[in-house]
């Protein structure tokens, strides 16, 4: 990242007595009471619409009820208290169409004060830019086989690879050939291709044969003007309404409903092209603080605060949201379920997970899996600043055992591959250096215990984390810092254009023969560049979106990535769940050179063996095949980075492999 209704009592009941002030009292030492209804935010039906805020520390409470987005005179309605520091009003007309905000009257320093209109935290649809919520009837939000939609739940063991796609890059070069520049119907179109005529955007995705596309955030947030027939860029992580889609990426902002609709159309798509959806989250902070809707309807809970009264900033964003705190556990919950109950999504990926605690984590993970029980779930096991919540009760990578079927990104494997993100000029693996040899292998193993893995020689993990391969998240770039092509034009910039396409290749390939989750940054798979911007969230479009024309330029690339993704979908050998007894590490091997063998017999597999060989050497060598273990013939599957049409046969002592190269072999 970079910044500038459903649940259940249950899950919760423990916590019910956190605490439970009287109405329009605090103190430094207030206890809170626990809302356990269901129907925070809106119930509509035709005939009434019920209201209900949360806020226990109001002597008062207001709804006001607008018929535009923005400007008007407001209807206005003093909301009744009801149990557990809630406040409702009842409409018993049809509010279908109407636009509301909440105000709510609390004790500061100064006595009992109005606060803002803010916005309902829990809002599932809004008005331009979401400065009020909107009232919709969200059944008629759903596309033609919306129902039908859903694809059958996978095994458990069935492969993923990841796709990190930003929508509006999909689509936004003259290149894509797609209709709907920057937006969600975009990525709904087939028959798209690039001057060339190679296949684009969705076409595109389901080609190369990934499972998941992840989508940077694309619910309401602040950052980009949805007034605007040209909002300026940004990636979205600054939360305004976790609960509605962003505007920017809608054909109008007019209609409320517009941009839920043809959101469920894009993801219909992908549904039908057997793509699965994972949605980009950001419950670590929100885009305001003191002004937040938040902290303006019961200040001082929602936010951690440090020892000096102040809001603490693990995210560097200005603030982060307590998730400990049990009504924020709360809306977390029931967020995460809205999206997959009515929007279908796949999977989350959570911004900065560190920052949350592992019971809530914990608690998300069994819930929704209650919904979709094979949900994809992974973060960032890191903060971006210390945190007053203690290491101990933290989501961070160190305490991924803790955690229930929930990855974190390998940033050990992708360092190791590259070099550090924090020198840009410091080579890695493939660019030559091979002091990190133990990084590289602690991503092939998936950050498990393997017995030939020295870990005081891991960088920035001296133990294995994970307890299951699919817990490390394999990748070599993102979004974040530069794209790989842009990387190695700098920390290689000695050597040739034709050797850095081979140390991407050779990088790709490690990330995709990994037992990790296999994570690919959108265009990599054709060497795609932000012209070497390093921080490209809030860059033009001249900078972000895809070229789609380099998919022919590097058409050899895109062949080799597809031939990678196909094997790994169908070959076991790369979906251990215990590497330690079935991958062996080749020893007494030249300089720069990793090699191990995987042994299939008794998996379902049709290679019996396998053998992967990375060479960051800029020069050929010679790989031993003497030992037992790796005794030919062997048959060529990927030879120098080109996946082989022909079969053909190694035998004798040594095989040889070229320089910046990745070559599998079975048997």
């Amino acid at each position: 990242m970079r910044c500038l209704p459903f649940l259940l009592s249950t899950l919760l009941m423990s916590s019910l007595f956190y605490s439970i002030p009287l109405r329009g009292q605090a103190s430094n030492a207030t206890v809170w009471p626990l809302y356990t209804g269901s129907d925070l935010g809106i119930s509509y039906t035709p005939a009434s619409t019920r209201f209900t805020v949360w806020a226990p520390l109001a002597s008062a409470a207001r709804l006001h009820l607008y018929r535009e987005a923005v400007g008007g005179i407001a209807r206005r309605i003093e909301m009744q208290p009801g149990e557990q520091g809630s406040w409702s009003a009842v409409v018993p007309e049809n509010c279908e169409g109407l636009y509301y905000t909440f105000q709510v009257n609390n004790k500061t320093s100064l006595g009992f004060e109005w606060s803002q209109e803010v916005s309902d935290p829990y809002a599932i649809a809004t008005g331009v830019n979401g400065l009020r919520a909107a009232v919709i009837d969200i059944k008629k939000t759903d596309p033609e086989g919306w129902e039908r939609n859903r694809l059958p739940v996978g095994a458990a063991q069935a492969p993923v690879i990841v796709y990190e796609l930003h929508i509006r890059d999909a689509s936004m070069d003259i290149s894509s050939g797609i209709a709907q520049k920057g937006k969600y119907l975009g990525l709904s179109e087939t028959g798209t291709t690039n001057q060339y005529g190679a296949s684009t955007g969705l076409d595109h995705l389901a080609e190369l044969g990934v499972t998941h596309i992840h989508l940077l955030p694309f619910f309401d947030y602040r950052s980009s003007d949805e007034s605007l027939t040209s909002p300026p860029y940004n990636w979205g992580y600054d939360p305004l309404h976790y609960n509605t889609p962003e505007g920017t990426y809608a054909t109008s902002v007019s209609d409320p409903s517009t941009r839920i609709r043809e959101l469920k159309k894009m993801i219909l798509a992908m549904h039908q092209r057997g793509l699965k959806v994972v949605m980009d989250v950001v419950y670590n902070h929100t885009g305001l603080t003191e002004t937040s809707h938040f902290e303006q309807l019961v200040p001082g809970y929602y936010f951690r605060k440090n020892s000096d009264g102040k809001f603490s900033n693990a995210s560097a964003c200005g603030n982060e949201t307590a998730s400990e705190k049990p009504m924020f556990r709360k809306f977390m919950l029931e967020s995460l379920a809205h999206w997959v109950s009515e929007y279908h999504i796949d999977g989350f990926r959570f911004d900065l997970m560190g920052i949350h605690d592992l019971e809530t984590m914990n608690q998300i993970a069994r819930h929704l899996r209650g919904i979709r029980p094979d949900l994809l779930l992974y973060g960032e096991g890191w903060t971006a600043g210390s945190s007053p919540l203690p290491d101990s009760l933290r989501a961070i990578k160190n305490r991924v055992r803790q955690l229930d079927q929930i990855a974190v990104f390998g940033d050990e494997f992708r360092d190791g591959i590259k070099g550090s993100v924090f020198d840009y000029h410091q080579p890695g693996f493939v660019s030559g250096a091979f002091e990190n040899i133990s990084s590289i292998q602690f991503g092939v193993v998936g950050a498990v215990s393997h017995p030939q893995l020295n870990y005081q020689q891991v960088n920035y993990s001296k133990a294995p984390y994970a307890i299951s391969p699919r817990q490390m998240i394999a990748y070599a770039d993102c979004h974040d810092n530069h794209t790989l092509w842009d990387r190695l034009a700098i920390s290689a910039s000695s050597f040739s254009e034709a050797d850095r396409k081979k140390m991407h290749q050779l990088a790709l390939a490690m990330v995709l023969t990994s037992q990790g989750t296999p994570f690919l940054h959108a265009g990599t798979e054709f060497l795609r560049s932000k012209k070497g911007n390093e921080n490209s969230y809030n860059a033009p479009d001249s900078i972000n979106a895809i070229d789609w024309n380099l998919k022919t330029t590097h058409a050899d690339n895109v062949k080799m990535v597809q031939a990678l993704i196909a094997m790994r979908k169908q070959h076991p050998a790369f979906q251990l769940t215990d590497p330690a007894s079935r991958l062996r590490f080749l020893d007494a091997l030249p300089t720069g050179v990793i090699a191990f063998v995987i042994d299939t017999k008794g998996l379902d597999d049709t290679w019996k063996k396998v053998l992967v060989v990375y060479n960051g050497r800029t020069e050929a060598s010679e790989i031993a095949l003497q030992s037992a273990s790796v005794k030919g013939p062997w048959k060529t599957f990927l030879w120098q980075n080109n996946p082989v049409r022909e079969k053909v046969k190694k035998r004798g002592a040594s095989v040889r492999v070229e320089a910046l190269s990745c070559s599998i072999l079975y048997q």
